[in-house]
């Protein structure tokens, strides 16, 4: 009689924890399932390192700008050489769902004659328009208007 209650008794453990298993493992599935949808964020370009933009005073030297930022994306000659580091932010909410753009830069360094560090300025997009978020100004017409406007059409991927 007595092994017949342990027997009963382990059963029902056995069964209370298949019980409490089938219903952890379900949310566990569910929940993995969810994770596949949640949103993603991609970066493409340059990605400005924390606090570089602090240690490239005016003045500094076209070899400074280069050990603190790298390699240019591109370069151009403005009355005085430019860097130009193009990077571009996008997100999509979920998995199979297409890519949208949420940022996109240009940071630029102007170079004196010398090749010394004479502007910089951080380009993005802000109602539709070109902004420096430096300055706080949108550029409006001449030299760097006509080579900023192509390179923000180039990376727009809308």
């Amino acid at each position: 009689m007595r092994h017949s209650i342990e027997r009963s008794r382990r059963g029902g453990l056995r069964a209370a924890v298949r019980r409490g298993i089938g219903p952890a493992l379900a949310l566990g599935l569910l929940g993995a399932g969810l994770s596949a949808c949640t949103s993603e964020q991609f970066q493409k370009g340059y990605i400005l390192p924390t606090g570089a933009l602090e240690q490239i005073p005016i003045g500094a030297s076209q070899d400074q700008v280069l050990i603190v930022m790298g390699t240019p994306s591109t370069v151009a000659t403005l009355n005085g050489e430019v860097f130009y580091y193009i990077s571009q932010r996008s997100e999509r909410p979920v998995a199979f769902m297409p890519q949208k753009v949420v940022d996109q830069r240009v940071i630029a360094i102007y170079f004196d004659q010398n090749r010394q560090v004479r502007r910089i300025a951080n380009y993005g997009l802000q109602d539709g328009k070109i902004f420096d978020f430096i300055s706080r100004t949108t550029p409006t017409s001449g030299q760097e208007m006509s080579y900023l406007a192509p390179l923000f059409r180039l990376i727009s991927f809308r």
